[in-house]
Protein backbone atom coordinates (compact mmCIF):
# COMPACT_ATOMS: atom_id res chain seq x y z
CA UNK A 1 0.00 0.00 0.00
CA UNK A 2 1.23 3.66 -1.02
CA UNK A 3 0.95 6.36 1.54
CA UNK A 4 -2.41 8.49 0.60
CA UNK A 5 -4.58 10.70 2.61
CA UNK A 6 -6.56 8.58 5.27
CA UNK A 7 -3.51 6.47 5.44
CA UNK A 8 -1.34 6.08 8.75
CA UNK A 9 2.37 5.57 7.99
CA UNK A 10 4.69 4.76 10.18
CA UNK A 11 8.52 5.90 9.95
CA UNK A 12 11.49 6.17 11.64
CA UNK A 13 13.61 9.01 10.52
CA UNK A 14 16.95 11.30 11.53
CA UNK A 15 16.36 15.03 11.40
CA UNK A 16 19.52 17.57 10.88
CA UNK A 17 20.13 21.35 10.26
CA UNK A 18 22.62 22.47 7.51
CA UNK A 19 25.43 21.64 9.41
CA UNK A 20 24.54 18.34 9.85
CA UNK A 21 24.31 18.37 13.32
CA UNK A 22 21.30 15.87 14.03
CA UNK A 23 18.30 17.31 15.67
CA UNK A 24 15.77 15.09 16.09
CA UNK A 25 15.39 11.15 15.86
CA UNK A 26 13.47 8.09 15.66
CA UNK A 27 16.47 6.08 16.51
CA UNK A 28 16.28 3.39 19.30
CA UNK A 29 11.97 4.51 19.73
CA UNK A 30 8.88 3.05 17.87
CA UNK A 31 8.20 4.74 14.50
CA UNK A 32 6.28 7.95 14.34
CA UNK A 33 2.86 7.29 13.46
CA UNK A 34 0.60 9.63 11.77
CA UNK A 35 -2.66 10.53 9.75
CA UNK A 36 -1.66 11.20 6.21
CA UNK A 37 -3.50 14.41 4.92
CA UNK A 38 -4.60 15.31 8.36
CA UNK A 39 -1.71 17.82 9.11
CA UNK A 40 0.08 16.22 11.62
CA UNK A 41 3.29 16.56 10.26
CA UNK A 42 5.52 19.61 8.79
CA UNK A 43 3.45 20.42 5.38
CA UNK A 44 6.90 19.45 3.30
CA UNK A 45 7.64 16.25 4.54
CA UNK A 46 3.86 15.26 4.06
CA UNK A 47 3.92 16.28 0.57
CA UNK A 48 7.04 14.09 -0.17
CA UNK A 49 5.81 11.14 1.62
CA UNK A 50 3.02 10.68 -0.50
CA UNK A 51 3.40 7.57 -2.74
CA UNK A 52 5.94 5.68 -0.78
CA UNK A 53 5.61 2.51 0.52
CA UNK A 54 6.86 -0.11 3.54
CA UNK A 55 10.68 -0.64 2.67
CA UNK A 56 11.48 2.70 1.14
CA UNK A 57 14.06 5.06 2.04
CA UNK A 58 14.52 8.80 1.02
CA UNK A 59 15.98 12.00 1.77
CA UNK A 60 14.00 15.00 2.27
CA UNK A 61 14.85 18.68 2.83
CA UNK A 62 11.97 20.88 3.40
CA UNK A 63 12.52 24.44 3.39
CA UNK A 64 11.20 27.26 5.95
CA UNK A 65 8.37 27.92 4.27
CA UNK A 66 7.17 24.23 4.39
CA UNK A 67 8.40 23.45 7.88
CA UNK A 68 8.38 25.56 11.02
CA UNK A 69 8.22 28.77 8.61
CA UNK A 70 10.38 31.65 8.57
CA UNK A 71 11.79 33.40 11.11
CA UNK A 72 9.85 36.30 12.33
CA UNK A 73 11.61 39.39 13.71
CA UNK A 74 8.57 41.03 15.56
CA UNK A 75 7.81 37.91 17.55
CA UNK A 76 11.09 38.79 19.43
CA UNK A 77 10.18 41.38 22.62
CA UNK A 78 11.90 42.95 25.29
CA UNK A 79 8.78 43.02 28.23
CA UNK A 80 9.54 44.17 31.83
CA UNK A 81 10.78 41.68 34.71
CA UNK A 82 7.72 42.49 36.28
CA UNK A 83 5.53 40.30 33.59
CA UNK A 84 6.80 37.32 35.41
CA UNK A 85 5.48 38.09 38.70
CA UNK A 86 5.83 35.05 40.33
CA UNK A 87 8.19 33.34 39.05
CA UNK A 88 11.24 32.90 41.66
CA UNK A 89 14.09 32.13 39.48
CA UNK A 90 13.54 33.83 35.92
CA UNK A 91 16.52 31.95 33.47
CA UNK A 92 16.92 32.27 29.92
CA UNK A 93 15.88 28.87 28.11
CA UNK A 94 12.32 29.17 30.42
CA UNK A 95 8.90 28.51 28.09
CA UNK A 96 5.87 30.88 29.22
CA UNK A 97 2.62 31.04 27.31
CA UNK A 98 2.00 34.42 26.22
CA UNK A 99 -1.29 36.15 25.34
CA UNK A 100 -1.36 38.10 22.39
CA UNK A 101 -3.71 39.11 20.04
CA UNK A 102 -4.19 36.37 17.37
CA UNK A 103 -4.26 34.20 20.42
CA UNK A 104 -1.65 32.23 22.57
CA UNK A 105 1.89 31.54 21.64
CA UNK A 106 4.78 29.78 23.32
CA UNK A 107 7.96 32.16 23.71
CA UNK A 108 11.32 31.20 25.52
CA UNK A 109 13.54 33.80 27.46
CA UNK A 110 16.42 34.51 25.57
CA UNK A 111 18.26 37.21 27.62
CA UNK A 112 17.68 38.66 30.67
CA UNK A 113 19.67 41.99 31.37
CA UNK A 114 18.21 43.85 34.62
CA UNK A 115 14.37 44.56 34.07
CA UNK A 116 14.35 43.85 30.58
CA UNK A 117 13.55 40.03 29.63
CA UNK A 118 14.20 39.32 26.26
CA UNK A 119 11.13 36.37 24.75
CA UNK A 120 11.47 35.09 21.06
CA UNK A 121 7.89 33.61 19.99
CA UNK A 122 9.32 31.78 17.00
CA UNK A 123 9.40 28.07 16.71
CA UNK A 124 12.82 26.96 17.99
CA UNK A 125 13.40 25.58 13.82
CA UNK A 126 11.79 28.29 12.59
CA UNK A 127 14.13 29.61 9.60
CA UNK A 128 16.28 26.44 8.96
CA UNK A 129 16.29 24.37 6.48
CA UNK A 130 15.43 20.79 7.72
CA UNK A 131 16.84 17.62 6.09
CA UNK A 132 15.00 14.45 6.89
CA UNK A 133 16.33 10.80 6.27
CA UNK A 134 13.41 8.74 6.13
CA UNK A 135 12.06 4.60 6.74
CA UNK A 136 8.52 3.60 5.87
CA UNK A 137 8.47 0.95 8.26
CA UNK A 138 4.72 0.42 7.55
CA UNK A 139 1.31 1.86 5.81
CA UNK A 140 -2.12 0.54 6.03
CA UNK A 141 -5.64 2.12 6.11
CA UNK A 142 -6.59 4.69 8.78
CA UNK A 143 -9.44 3.02 10.93
CA UNK A 144 -12.91 5.32 10.69
CA UNK A 145 -12.23 6.81 14.22
CA UNK A 146 -8.88 7.98 13.52
CA UNK A 147 -10.36 9.37 10.23
CA UNK A 148 -12.80 11.58 12.24
CA UNK A 149 -10.36 12.27 15.11
CA UNK A 150 -7.72 13.25 12.87
CA UNK A 151 -5.22 11.58 14.18
CA UNK A 152 -3.47 8.32 14.67
CA UNK A 153 -4.98 5.71 17.66
CA UNK A 154 -2.85 3.03 19.43
CA UNK A 155 0.51 2.03 18.54
CA UNK A 156 3.15 5.19 17.89
CA UNK A 157 -0.03 7.21 17.83
CA UNK A 158 -2.70 8.81 20.14
CA UNK A 159 -4.28 6.92 23.09
CA UNK A 160 -7.40 7.95 24.65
Amino acid sequence: MQIADNSVASFHYTLTNDAGDVLDSSDGREPLAYLHGAGNIVPGLEREMTGHAAGDKFNVDVDPEHGYGNYIDELVQVVPRKSFEGVADLAVGMQFQAQTQQGPIAVVVTEIEGDDVTVDGNHPLAGETLHFAVEIVEVREASEEEKQHGHVHGAGGHHH
